[in-house]
């Protein structure tokens, strides 16, 4: 007879009548609960008891992350032998991944570790179970063989419901820690770009034009201690060459500044902050800006960064005639719309900047729509968390 497939569905097996393989692989899933549940319960004991027990001391901590650790992976054992014998198929949970290097990181991320204490759980409560398990099945091997298929499969249901209950990850739990993982790895490059951006503009903006005025001014200072009398022109010109240097770099630094967080938006919101924006694009732009209050400054800098960069990209490559900008809130969302009439075929795919605007916009639970199709026109939605000062 061949062997059946195993079903990795929820489902429970149909009922059968007859030994076969699967209920031979069941009997023996049942025998083997009393001695691998006598080694779980006692570890457990063991190893959470000494751990808690010294906790008031600096080896109990580490004692109790280790022995969650050895949880983890008793429950892949017993994940390994539900789906040899069980035909239980259940994903593994995701490993663990402290922030940071360090031994702080490791104990604290493995104390708090779901997945560690669930398996805890599962280990200690088998005991009772696994007794009753071996008993009955050993009793109906030698006393009942008629009925012993009915009740292996009986038994093996319940140890069926119990894998999936207890060591089968939380789907929702699963996903909302992998968001989490790529948010803050989206967040730290994101971080990281904006530092350098500012390193290259300092390097090659206001900092090339300091040491060109620092020069400048040294030669104007040599030419004014040789006291010669044609001098004069020459260290006036070169004064008046320095003076427009020092506007540049102040302009420069200005804009730096602005860049990193404009001085409008925190005194005055988003509303003097965006129309300010929209003055420098060379697009007309209209801006509606219709909130109840300031949201929290996180979420204002966020909200003024991407419709700056919308409106640049306007500027750049819409070809538009006009453009406009609205933000409003709707129930605890700060809802933001950016339009133009250009030529449309904007895409937040393939690596492009909204694809970067999207990521970022990601990180804090926001949403990134375009709608632009070939020929125009283009609407942008974003969406933010709203969070009160």
């Amino acid at each position: 007879m061949s062997q059946p497939e195993i079903d990795p569905t929820p489902s429970l097996p149909p009922p059968r009548f007859a030994y076969d393989p699967v209920t031979w692989k069941e009997i023996a899933f049942l025998l083997a609960n009393l001695p691998l549940d006598i080694l779980g319960f006692v570890y457990v004991v063991v190893t959470l008891s000494v751990g808690l027990g010294l906790s008031v001391t600096v080896v109990g901590l580490p004692l109790l992350a280790l022995g969650l650790a050895g949880c983890r992976l008793l429950g892949g054992l017993e994940r390994a032998r539900a789906r040899g014998l069980l035909g239980v198929v259940v994903e593994e949970p995701r490993p663990l991944r402290p922030g940071t290097l360090g031994f702080l990181p490791w104990l604290w991320t493995s104390l708090k570790d779901p997945v560690g204490w669930r398996h805890a759980l599962y280990l200690f409560m088998r005991l009772p179970w696994g007794i009753a398990t071996f008993v009955i099945s050993l009793v109906s091997l030698f006393v009942a063989w008629p009925v012993l298929p009915f009740v292996a499969r009986g038994l093996a249901n319940v140890d069926r419901a119990a894998v999936r209950g207890l060591l089968q990850p939380s789907e929702e739990l699963e996903q909302r820690i992998a968001e989490l993982e790529s948010d803050r790895g989206t967040v730290v490059d994101t971080a990281a770009a904006d530092l350098r951006r500012i390193e290259r503009d300092l390097h090659d903006g206001a900092q090339a034009r300091l040491v060109a005025l620092a020069m400048d001014l040294g030669m104007a200072k040599a030419k004014l201690l040789e006291g010669r009398a044609d001098n004069e022109a020459v260290v006036a010109k070169m004064v008046d060459e320095a003076h427009g240097e020092v506007k540049l770099a102040l302009q420069e630094l200005r804009d730096l500044a602005r860049g990193i967080h404009p001085a409008v938006l925190t005194d005055r919101g988003l509303d003097a902050a965006l129309s300010s924006v929209a003055a420098r694009c060379t697009v007309p732009v209209s801006v509606t800006v219709d909130l109840p209050g300031r949201p929290a400054p996180a979420i204002e800098g966020i909200a003024y960064f991407t419709v700056s960069e919308l409106l640049q990209n306007v500027s750049k490559h819409s070809g538009a005639r006009t453009a406009g900008v609205e933000l409003w809130r709707s129930d605890d969302r700060l809802m933001i719309q950016v339009r133009d009439d250009g030529q449309g075929g904007a895409s937040a795919e393939g690596g492009s900047g909204l694809s970067g605007l999207a990521e970022r916009l990601g990180a804090v639970d926001g949403l990134f729509v375009v709608d632009s199709p070939a020929g125009g026109p283009t609407a942008i939605t974003a969406e933010l968390p709203w969070r009160d000062r």
